[in-house]
This record gives structure tokens, sequence and C-alpha cells, in this order.
């Protein structure tokens, strides 16, 4: 069947087949779908959407573009997070080196930025030497002898989603249900997990914006993994604001890593990835509780195992072996820092997360085109939460720059993107609903 055909059905609200899903995207791999009716086919179903069956075809069609990773001989549970997208969001930094140790393996997949949220694989690549781009013998080495590595996908490795994540980011077809689902579970399900959990954000920051979008993401995730027999759960958080308090690729890797030392932390970011291990490492027996997990959690970061974990992780993939001891030595390091202080003191009340996501990509901190060279040092750091106090000494962030140019813009940014109250402000949980 010709390509343009199967768009012009799916552009006139037409359901497609599995077989016309199938060949579509078998014909990206064959070369016979080029990017401009790859674009098109995503616009198709940005505006037309897809039902529950369509959805299946194009996550398995996706999943079956390349092959499929699996863990005979491994004799743990094959376990993994993802996250819909956020800002500031790097619990997977933190969450993998943990999970890993209670007992299970954690090779997680990881993506890029897209739009205006960070990507896990874009914060890895600030630090020297590490290898996101591992292959499939050296990841299962990894996996196998650390208990979790993080790496991107691989070329042969859900190829078709490669391509259409890419084109989604740079042609406006995100905020799709049908493939945000078909993008996160084609990876997955062709990474060979038995377990799953999702943290599927909602708020202004998020690509879902509202509870019950976020609500049908979640479903439509958990239905169609479930399906297809990797036992999964989501939880829903709130992304009303940045997630911790720094935001850009080399300051995230600096406050995880900080996290993972046990230094305080952002209790936002906290509860989130605790969470989230909570859900996983009950799911497959580990603990009984989210109370005996919380508790479990703390002991093993105060221990170092966690931290010991992350180490050997990067050193295993490239990175210097005494990176952990020497982060700041080795993390990129912008020209210029610089903080923001409001025009007057008060409680911060709200953020436009999205608007601070966009001012990290204006310092080249993300991308506006495919395959962009990207500033890993740039962002913010100190960023003030929710309910937090601000005045002409208690600044509103920091920012990382590279010149005063770049400051000002973002300066505008951010005084126009928070919101402040002359009245405390209340704090409310960063979790909002959990989907079985």
């Amino acid at each position: 069947m010709l390509p343009q055909e199967i768009i012009r059905k799916k552009r006139d609200g037409f359901e497609l087949s599995a077989r016309e899903i199938g060949e579509f995207i078998r014909g990206m791999a064959e070369k016979k779908v080029d990017d401009g009716q790859v674009a098109a086919f995503t616009m198709a179903v940005f505006f037309n959407k897809m039902n529950s069956k369509e959805t299946t075809a194009l996550t398995l069609a996706m999943r079956d573009s390349g092959k499929t990773l699996n863990w005979k001989g491994f004799d743990k549970p094959i376990v993994d997070k993802h996250s819909s997208g956020g800002v500031g969001d790097k619990v997977s930094l933190i969450l993998a080196p943990l999970l890993a140790a209670f007992d299970v393996y954690v090779p997680m997949i990881a993506g890029r930025g897209l739009g205006h949220t960070g990507g896990t694989i874009d914060k890895l690549e600030a630090i020297p030497g590490y290898n996101t781009q591992a292959d499939d013998d050296t990841f299962r080495k990894v996996v196998k002898n650390v208990g979790c590595a993080i790496i991107g996908q691989t070329a042969d490795l859900a190829p078709a989603d490669k391509k259409i994540y890419a084109i989604r980011d740079v042609c406006a077809t995100v905020e799709s249900i049908p493939l945000i689902t078909a993008s996160i579970l084609s990876k997955k399900l062709a990474a060979g997990l038995e377990y799953l959990v999702m943290d599927l954000k909602c708020g202004n920051g998020a690509f879902m914006g509202n509870f019950e979008d976020a609500c049908a993401l979640a479903r439509s995730i958990v239905d169609v993994a479930n399906m297809a027999g990797t036992k999964t759960s989501a939880l829903i958080s709130d992304m009303n604001q940045v997630l911790g308090k720094n935001v850009g690729n080399a300051v995230e890797i600096r406050e995880s890593l900080d996290f993972l030392q046990g230094l305080p932390v952002d209790s936002r970011l906290k509860e989130v990835t605790f969470a989230l291990g909570a859900e996983l490492l009950i799911s497959c027996g580990r603990f009984k509780d989210k109370s005996e997990a919380f508790s479990k959690f703390e002991q093993a970061i105060s221990s170092g195992r966690v931290l010991e974990n992350f180490a050997k992780m990067c050193s295993a993939l490239g990175a210097p072996v005494d990176f952990v001891e020497n982060a700041d030595k080795y993390l990129p390091h912008a020209a210029l820092i610089k903080p923001i202080y409001a025009a007057q003191a008060g409680y911060v009340a709200a953020m436009d997360t999205r608007k601070i996501g966009v001012a990290v990509i204006k310092m080249h901190g993300g991308r506006t085109v495919f395959g962009e060279k990207l500033d890993l040092a740039t962002g913010f750091t100190d960023f003030a939460q929710i309910g937090d106090y601000v005045d002409e000494k208690t600044p509103l962030c920091f920012v990382c720059c590279q010149n005063e140019n770049q400051f000002e813009t973002a300066k505008e940014d951010i005084l126009s993107a928070v919101k402040l109250s002359q009245t405390a402000v209340k704090i409310n949980s960063p979790l909002l609903a959990k989907i079985k």
C-alpha cells in the first residue's frame, strides 16, 4: 500500500488496520517512507488520534522494527521506570542505582530532550567519556555486573521510534497520547522488561497539561504494556513547578550526585523518586509496603551503596574512575553565573514551568533542530520552589550562562514565569494519583 494512502486515511479520520500500520513502519526501515511522510503521519495522528487497537498495533510494529533484548540467564527481576517528560526531572539518574541496591536488574533505555523538557541521555553526556550509545554486549555486561545501566537507543533497538521521536520533537506533534504511548513502550518492550512503572507528569510543564489527559495517557500505557506481558502501573505527578532545584544538563547531574551522597535535597524530588521506586519493588516482591521501601531507601543511600552503584555504572560506561569524587572538575561549567531577584519580596505562588524549560533551550541547553549540539553547562540552579520566600537577599534562582545577553534574556523569562504572593502558600504533594 502507498504510504500517502495510509496518511490520507488517517488524515480523514478513519481507523487504520494493524496491517496498514505495520506496512507504514516497515516502509520507514526499507526507505520507502521518507521523513516528510513520517511528519505528515504524526500530524494526522495528532489531530485524529488512534484507538487502543491502533495504538497497540503501532507500539508492536515499532518494537518489531529492530531487535529485542533477551535477559536469559539473568536471575533477578528486570525492572525499569520511565517519565513522560518534565522540567528538572532527574529521577532516572537517582532511581536506577537506587533500585540496583535491592537485588533487581535495571536496563534503562532513556531518551534525549523532547520539546521543552530535558532528556536523561543529554544529561549523562555532560559526564566526560560516558558512552550513552553502548552496544548490546556492553549494556548487558554492565547491567549484570553493576545492576543498572542507562543508555540511549542503539541503532537496532526500536529504530522506527528513534526516527519518529526526532521528527515529533521538531514538528510540534509531541503531545499525542497514541504517539507517546507507542514511543515509550516500543523501547520498553524491546528492552525485555518484566516490570515497569511510569511517571506521568501533569501540569503546565508537562505534555499533559491537565489531570484528565494525564490519566488518559497513564491508562493507555498501562493497558498496552500489560497486554504485551510487562506488569505495569503508573503514578501521576505534578509538573506545575520544576522538579528539584536545578534545571539543565550538567547542573542536574550535580544535583543527582548530592542526592546520592545523602546531602539535603528537595523534598518533592525525594518523594517522587522514592514513590516510584517503592511501586516497582513492591510489584516484584522485594518489599511489602511503601513504609518499608522508604526506610530501606534511606538506609541504602546513607550506607553509600547507591552512590557506589552510580560510580560503577559511569566508569563501566567510559567515565573517569574518579568522576564521582571529582565531579566539579569534570562537569562543564558556564562562563557566567548570576542570581535573579524578584522585583519585590514574597512567597513563590506559581510558575510557568514550560517557559522555564524553554529558557534553557534559549541558552542552547535544548534543541531547536534535530541533531543540534547542546551547551551542556547552561541552566538554572537553586531554583525557588512554590511556598519559598524570596527577597532582596534570596534569589529566585541562579542563571548558568555564557554571556550577558543570555543572562538578560533568561532574567526576563524567569521574572515573567514566576508569580509571587504576599501571603504564605499551601504546599501540595507532588503525587496526584496511581493507575494500576
